[in-house]
């Protein structure tokens, strides 16, 4: 295939990580499961990848950055660079496409969602998944309100080995205050890569190393009627998102034996946090949530809505200088002001103050957590179970999350 003349790259999460020998370097990864692993770009290369735009052919780009550094720079180095990217499937262009087109067709085919991060995320064999669990996240003394039952949890999605004290502490009320009656999950995860539409369905079973958590499908037939718009065309951003995975494989644990189904639901409202208005506001995302919060409340008890979300994301890995204890503290007044409007249940309020800070203070979790919170409505109570700030101990950057339970 062909190498694209002017070279752009896809939609990819990016990153910037401290080397020994670079000192940072940029790290583009593909949160869809399609490229291979990840790649990591020197210092030296940033600015040619930083022209991957597609505006420019390889030799504008060599001539824009000897222009710009007073040195010669070879046409090669520039395509040698956008060689390797496309063949590993980073660059928009043919190679890209027919990467796309298998990797749909496999993941259609299956009828599960392999647990795609286990044995790096979180442990593969399920005796050291549950050692884990039961010794290192859920804490030995916890506060267990047995007069009420939980309905709804917000729970991190950083990975488990950070936000062990979080995931603890969440399925850990989870456990102890869960209504007999409930038997479906509705699993409400960010999709950190982009998606066309606001919400995206699977009807896949979840694998854990504990066992499947098989899919809800009457529920899921409702929601896909209800839409009005192509619930399952960002389907594929189910292959490799780990923000519904690492909930499935708490939640399996804490149901132990006991039989239940999930509503895997991707929440993007990618348009709706670009533009700041409100999602409300946008019809079929009005519909679509109303839809879910008939089902939930038609059925007091039976329904568990599962938020996982983290919060701030600041630092040098985000483009930020690393913040100081007074910035700190400053993210965590910022954070916990939209945990209390969370837990006064203000979804409109909640909404309004994430947005604002958006692309300073990066909250992930704002679509599900909003979706929860229209979902679950004004009547139940709610408590902040945990905040946390997981601080980067080699750049000091941060990812602030928490745990959340709304009660009957």
């Amino acid at each position: 295939m062909a190498v694209p003349t002017r070279p752009r790259l896809r939609a990819l999460e990016t990153i910037f990580v401290p080397d020994p020998t670079h000192g940072q370097v940029l790290v583009l990864r593909d949160t869809q499961g399609i490229a291979d692993g990840h790649a990591v770009i020197p210092p030296a290369l940033m600015q040619i990848v930083a022209r991957m735009t597609g505006s420019f052919t390889c030799a504008e780009i060599a001539a824009q950055m000897q222009k710009q550094f007073k040195t010669k720079v070879p046409v090669v180095i520039v395509m040698d660079l956008v060689r390797e990217l496309d063949e590993a499937g980073f660059l928009e262009g043919e190679t890209f496409d027919a990467r796309l087109r298998e990797t749909k067709r496999a993941f259609a085919e299956s009828k599960t969602r392999d647990a795609s991060h286990a044995g790096a995320a979180y442990p593969s064999e399920p005796t050291a998944l549950t050692d884990y669990i039961e010794n290192k996240c859920i804490p030995r003394e916890l506060e267990r309100r047995t007069e009420s039952r939980i309905i709804g949890l917000v729970s991190p999605h950083i990975d488990p080995w950070r936000g062990a004290a979080g995931y603890g502490r969440a399925y850990a009320a989870l456990a102890s205050m869960l209504p007999e009656e409930a038997e479906t999950f509705v699993l409400l995860g960010t999709s950190h890569a982009p998606m066309r539409e606001p919400f995206s369905l699977t009807r896949k079973s979840y694998d854990t190393p504990l066992g499947a958590l098989h899919a809800d499908v009457e529920v899921i037939a409702k929601l896909e009627r209800a839409a009005r718009f192509d619930p399952y065309y960002d389907e594929l951003n189910h292959k490799r998102e780990h923000s519904i995975e690492f909930q499935a494989v708490f939640l399996k644990h804490a149901l132990g034996g006991r039989a239940a189904r999930v509503v895997p639901i991707l929440a993007g409202l990618g348009k709706q946090q670009a533009s700041g208005d409100h999602p409300r506001e946008t019809d079929d995302v009005a519909r679509f949530v109303d839809a879910l919060q008939e089902i939930v409340q038609a059925s007091p008890g039976k329904v568990v809505v599962i938020a996982g979300a983290d919060l701030a994301h600041v630092g040098p890995r985000f483009g930020d200088q690393a913040p100081d204890k007074a910035a700190l503290a400053a993210i965590e007044q910022t954070d916990r002001a939209s945990l209390t409007h969370a837990t006064t249940r203000r979804s409109g309020d909640f909404w309004e103050h994430v947005a604002a800070d958006l692309d300073t203070r990066r909250v992930c979790g704002l679509a599900p957590i909003w979706t929860l919170l229209e979902v679950l409505g004004p009547t139940t109570s709610a408590s902040v179970l945990h905040y946390e700030q997981s601080v980067d101990s080699d750049d000091g950057s941060l990812v602030s999350h928490a745990a959340v339970g709304f009660f009957a």
